[in-house]
């Protein structure tokens, strides 16, 4: 009998608003890698990859490294979690319960300012679990995927696009076992997706307003990186925006700030076992 399973979160606001558990039941969802430079990275550094759940944000890749609130300080403002950058403000209010958690999202800035988000959610996931998607969803995978494709890597291109789940041959569904590969790729469009790891599932579903493009990024980190200490990690990360580098986004491929200078959103994660 499949039973749904009451979310809750944990977040560190001091050590970059880090979401440091996501439990649905009795299991906890976040994969952790402890890493004591986590606790002292400053804005500009280099990424550190402690686990968790991290909030990336105006770009994924690029300068900054995974963005600049994921190495700022947040407080608590009222209801709401906050950061401050150079930018822009970003506001979380975050709440589990029975029927799931929703966490809400608001971004204010000069209108018309562009950036990409994601909710860089490091899964702890066995080695036949799943990731379930709408068939024929547009894939896109990028330049660290030319070894593993049926064809050669097309001359300049920053990214493919093929269709879900195996996109130029590559089957990204499967999460395992490991076999020494690395891969990114943005599930263009698709705003919810579902985790299988034996009897449970967690279901992540993004909403926005009309025009924003919303998609789900996927790192799966079978040990494949980083050199030459490579060690497994699986990131399903609903996100705005369709490519992993803001400085690469074209028309229609990343967030914008609307005139009234806030742009809103909302992640939903609901849980089950059976």
């Amino acid at each position: 009998m499949v039973t749904d399973r009451p979310v809750t979160a944990r977040t560190d606001l001091p050590c970059g608003g880090r979401w440091t558990s996501l439990r649905a039941g009795g299991r906890e969802w976040l994969w952790h890698r402890p890493d004591p430079a986590r606790a002292t990275a400053r804005p500009g550094d280099a990424f550190v990859d402690a686990g968790g759940l991290e909030e990336c944000v105006p770009t994924v890749r690029g300068t900054p490294d995974h963005g600049d609130a994921w190495s700022r300080p947040w407080r608590r403002d009222g209801d709401t979690d906050l950061v401050e950058c150079p930018d822009f403000v970003l506001r979380r209010r975050v709440e589990g319960g029975p029927a799931g958690l929703r966490a809400a999202y608001e971004l204010r800035a000069e209108p018309g300012y562009r950036f990409l988000w994601a909710a860089h959610a490091l899964l702890d996931l066995g080695p036949d679990a799943r990731l379930r998607a709408p068939g024929s969803t547009a894939t896109r995978l990028f330049p660290e995927a030319a070894r593993l494709l049926e064809r050669p890597w097309p001359a300049g291109a920053r990214h493919v696009t093929g269709p879900w789940p195996a996109p130029h041959g590559l089957r990204l569904d499967r999460l395992g076992p490991d076999d020494g590969t690395a891969v990114g790729a943005v599930l263009t469009g698709c705003p919810s997706v579902t985790v299988t790891d034996g009897p449970d599932t967690l279901t992540m579903s993004l909403r926005a307003d009309a025009g924003v493009p919303v998609s789900v990024a996927l790192w799966r980190n079978l040990r494949g990186f980083p050199a030459p200490a490579p060690y497994r990690s699986i990131g399903v990360e609903p996100m705005l925006g369709s490519v992993f580098d803001l400085a690469e986004a074209g028309p229609g491929e990343a967030a914008t700030v609307p005139p009234g200078g806030t742009l809103r959103w909302e992640l939903r994660i609901t849980a089950t076992s059976g």
